[in-house]
């Protein structure tokens, strides 16, 4: 499904990541381990189109990906949950959750992908006409990872989900992974 073959990412005159080759296979839940700095985000970002590599490739389902827009790549159903949750602070949960749907055209497939959340987050349904920074740092959470649903991805990249948790959520977020 994935694959990564000698990939090198720079920031500027500096190497953040060399010869990274990993791949994923469809059904695969695969976790990246390593120090701070080691290259775990740059990694995510790298085949979330947001960075180049500088050698090597990134294949989605044996088309090369590393040269498409990050929208393109969302397009394909490549998803990422960014670090830090990232929503949008004055938006409501629902307009939050509809961004996430942004590419998508069928108003029916959207109701069923808002029902799906739901189903998933049933916190965020009760809040839907809230502004985004007016929930816990768990609920925002749970509203990034249902933005990134929103979208039907076929590959999900989460960055750090757990980071800055409850143990309680932590096990929340867990379990919709393994669900999903």
């Amino acid at each position: 499904m994935l694959e990564l073959d000698g990939v090198d990412v720079a920031y500027g005159s500096v190497r953040a990541l060399r010869g990274v080759s990993v791949r994923v296979d469809a059904g695969e839940l695969v976790t990246l381990i390593g120090a701070n700095g080691a290259g775990k985000t740059t990694t995510i970002r790298s085949i979330s189109g947001l960075l180049r590599p500088t050698t090597g490739s990134i294949r989605f389902e044996g088309t090369p990906i590393h040269t498409l827009a990050p929208e393109a790549i969302v397009g394909l159903g490549i998803v990422q949950v960014p670090e830090g949750r990232r929503i949008f602070p004055e938006l409501t949960v629902e307009e939050n959750l509809r961004v996430g749907a942004y590419l998508v055209r069928d108003h029916a497939r959207i109701t069923e992908r808002f029902e799906r959340v739901y189903s998933l987050f049933p916190r965020l349904r009760e809040r839907r006409r809230q502004a985004g920074n007016t929930l816990s740092g768990g609920e925002q959470q749970m509203l990034a990872f249902g933005r990134a649903l929103m979208a039907g991805p076929r590959l999900l990249l989460l960055d750090e989900p757990s980071l800055g948790l409850a143990p309680l959520l932590v096990q929340d977020v867990a379990r919709v992974v393994t669900d999903l």
